[in-house]
């Protein structure tokens, strides 16, 4: 089977993607499938790959991006995915230009089809994992793996996400939520909004993950620098009220109608909280899986995953967050993952090893559970006729 893997993409957390896609081509069953490297440059430029990423971490890739202020250099054809079933997947073109050997007017292209039998749409963030790439999988009318478009936007909004947990009865944090025309024609409003959460609180643009643009605010005078910061990297911002000493867990879910769950994990930052140079730079982060829980946390975690997962309507994959109070044992939904990282340090796939699921296999189910969410939708009326 050909495997389209479609990694990079047009958000911050580019490469982490990177990173991602090459542990999946790394592990991937290469005698069941052809993985096929399709990369979206910053930019927005596809282009089907002259070779898969290399296996770097993601410390290492993020600095080499950081190392250098050239423009990036594009290996590989340009290539785009048809808007309509065909055999032809993805389409690439090949530019010519004229010269005194090759008299081609430089306008003119060279066009081939490429079928994919699935695709992997490896994007964390905005234009990827937000439902925009997955709209333009529907119109293709190829399977992929991961949740659809409803679920990818939900899953990327911090504040509809958290609007349909509370619909489902979840635990969560008191929060806010406001837009940059909300902020700029009444912040003391907001400010005032804000204050009824107490110290601390958690700023975030509403769709990006990573932790990328997160602040943790402690004083009154933190509070409008962390917005503006989140401002920067979305429209809207959404505010939560902090955890007193809190431990993050985490769980994997993996399916479509009838979801599994992996043992839980649990996160122990380097710094303050688990914010991007946590995550990807700092060496001092580490996770324990499965998380030191008792059994009856064990159960609720995992049960709390599943209706999450539910209450946006996801299928393949999701990891779901969550916050547990060390003073009152309160365990709280924080938010739900629907591309979640496949990097070498990403507790998706280290949490479903410790639970008997390797790598390659996780793959392969992803895959499965791709294909068979596909056939079901066949099975509709595109007619009224």
């Amino acid at each position: 089977m050909r495997i389209g893997i479609i990694f990079g993409g047009r958000s911050g957390e580019h490469e982490v993607s990177v990173t991602s896609a090459a542990s999946i081509f790394k592990h991937i069953d290469r005698t069941r499938y052809e993985p096929v490297p399709i990369r979206i440059e910053k930019d927005g430029r596809w282009t089907l790959a002259d070779r898969p990423p290399a296996a770097l971490s993601a410390a290492e890739v993020i600095q080499q991006a950081r190392a250098s202020q050239a423009r990036p250099v594009r290996a590989g054809r340009e290539t785009l995915l048809a808007p309509y079933p065909s055999e032809d997947t993805m389409i690439t073109v090949e530019r010519r230009t004229a010269s005194s050997d090759t008299p081609v007017d430089a306008d003119r292209a060279v066009v081939t089809g490429l079928g994919l039998d699935v695709v992997f749409p490896v994007l964390h963030g905005p234009y990827g994992e937000d439902g925009t790439v997955q709209g333009l999988l529907e119109l293709a009318n190829v399977p992929y793996v991961g949740p659809g478009v409803l679920a990818s936007a939900a899953g990327m909004d911090k504040a509809v996400m958290k609007v349909l947990f509370a619909g489902a009865g979840l635990p969560l944090v008191d929060w806010r939520a406001f837009v940059r025309a909300e902020w700029e024609r009444d912040r003391d409003r907001i400010i005032a909004a804000v204050a009824t959460l107490g110290l601390p609180v958690f700023v975030k643009p509403a769709n990006l993950g990573s932790s990328v643009g997160i602040s943790k605010v402690k004083t009154p005078a933190e509070l409008v620098p962390a917005i503006e910061l989140a401002l920067d990297y979305d429209r809207k911002v959404v505010v939560e009220a902090g955890v007193v000493n809190a431990r993050e867990i985490e769980c994997a879910v993996l399916g479509n109608d009838d979801p599994d769950t992996s043992l839980p994990g649990e996160i122990i930052p380097s710094r303050e909280f688990y914010d991007y140079e946590a995550k990807y730079l700092d060496e001092g982060s580490r996770s324990v899986i499965p998380a030191e829980l008792g059994a009856a946390e064990v159960t609720e975690v995992r049960r709390l995953a599943v209706a999450a997962f539910r209450s946006i309507d996801a299928a393949g994959l999701s990891r779901v967050d969550f916050l547990l109070s060390r003073d009152t044992g309160a365990i709280f939904v924080n938010e739900i993952n629907t591309m979640p990282g496949f990097t070498s340090i990403s507790m998706y796939a280290k949490m479903w090893e410790a639970s008997g699921v390797g790598y390659a296999d996780l793959v392969d189910r992803l895959i499965q559970l791709a294909q068979a969410r596909h056939s079901e939708k066949q099975r509709l009326r595109t007619s009224a006729v």
